[in-house]
């Protein structure tokens, strides 16, 4: 299984949109990333990052949400590597991996076995394979692989409050829908929900399915992803900093962008009233790391708004605003303070007290 789970880390794709993440994987012979529909509704384009691709935006090519399908457009400069769909038949027992990006947390692989390899879901009218290897928000649209390396479910869905119950759609309903979509890969299409028939923005006729007369709206109709209130503050911020803000997307409220030295992420709960900021600075030194507490507590003493901490090994500068104290103006100059703070700090610790960069072979 190492070799395969290793094989997998330049397969699997992290997915963010402004409304949700999830997990995708490219699929060579079919030139398209697979993912579940529910994980990229709403998005004509999407973020996608990985361990043999750099982050990049991407279209929506296809959505099924008959299945809980949708591919991506593949860009031309990527390393990822060739897998192929399960070619025998699952049978209840067999050992599986289950590949994602649970919960935000890049790359987990969890292994199990198929507890029913064909469990009939009522609301959906489909067979799913239900498994016991750990699933959770994120690993949505992931690669469910058998123990020769082959891909045969896409994860879909977990019973909420339920210990290790998920359900991953077979490869059967994934290779039917990819030879489907052969005939017009690449155009911009989806699945009627009515009548099941494949429907492109050349043939749909005016918002309605030109097989059974159903109303339909395609990817290429969906409006683009408006931010408002704070979430909009934030976005101008993002891009007043220099960033591409689209890019810098990781979810609901959530962003995370690259200041300088420092790896920044932007939180907003919404619930709370609160908007976190939290830069990642350098890795605390292999020797002297008393002298480096001692300047932390002393900044600490000095920097208004603004905490110096340490989260195992890493150095992190935080910041914390209530929502109704934040507005354009205040925003941007918080900010602005925290990204310089963040870039400067980095460097102090690095250059004078010997931290390490992240990137530093141990």
């Amino acid at each position: 299984m190492r070799a395969i789970i290793d094989k997998y880390k330049d397969v699997v794709v992290q997915i963010a949109t402004p409304l949700s993440t999830g997990t995708g994987f490219f699929l060579q012979k079919h030139n398209v990333i697979v993912t579940n529909e529910h994980v990229v509704s709403g998005s004509k384009e999407v973020v996608i990052d990985g361990n043999a691709i750099d982050k990049i935006l991407v279209k929506v090519l296809f959505a099924d949400p008959v299945h809980d399908l949708a591919f991506l457009e593949v860009p031309e400069t990527h390393k990822m590597q060739a897998v192929n769909l399960g070619t025998r038949e699952v049978q209840d027992g067999d050992p599986v991996l289950a590949i994602g990006h649970p919960m935000g947390l890049k790359y987990t692989s969890t292994q199990g076995i198929v507890s029913n390899s064909s469990r009939h879901i009522e609301h959906a009218d489909l067979n799913y394979i239900q498994i016991d290897a750990a699933i959770n928000p994120g690993n949505s649209g992931g690669p469910l692989v058998n123990d020769i390396g082959e891909v045969i479910g896409v994860n879909t869905f977990i019973f909420r409050d339920s210990n290790n119950l998920g359900f991953a759609l077979p490869a059967t309903y994934l290779k039917k829908t990819l030879e489907e979509y052969s005939e017009r890969h690449g155009k911009i299409g989806g699945r009627c929900t009515s009548c099941s028939n494949l429907v492109y923005e050349d043939t749909v006729d005016e918002g309605y399915c030109p097989h059974c007369g159903a109303k339909i709206k395609l990817i290429s109709d969906l409006d683009d992803y408006q931010p408002t209130g704070i979430s909009l503050i934030l976005e101008n911020i993002v891009t007043n900093a220099g960033h591409d803000v689209k890019l810098s997307r990781r979810g609901p409220n959530f962003w995370e962008i690259e200041q300088g030295s420092a790896k920044v992420r932007i939180l907003y709960n919404m619930k709370a009233g609160l908007v976190f900021g939290d830069a990642s600075l350098c890795k605390l030194p292999k020797q002297n790391i008393k002298e480096v507490y001692e300047y932390l507590l002393r900044q600490n003493d000095k920097i208004e708004g603004l905490t110096l901490s340490i989260n195992g090994q890493n150095i992190i500068q935080s910041l914390l605003i209530f929502d109704r104290h934040l507005n354009a103006e205040t925003g941007e100059k918080l900010f602005q303070y925290f990204f310089e703070k963040a870039d400067y700090y980095d460097n102090i610790l690095v250059d004078e007290y010997g931290a390490r960069w992240h990137n530093d072979e141990e």
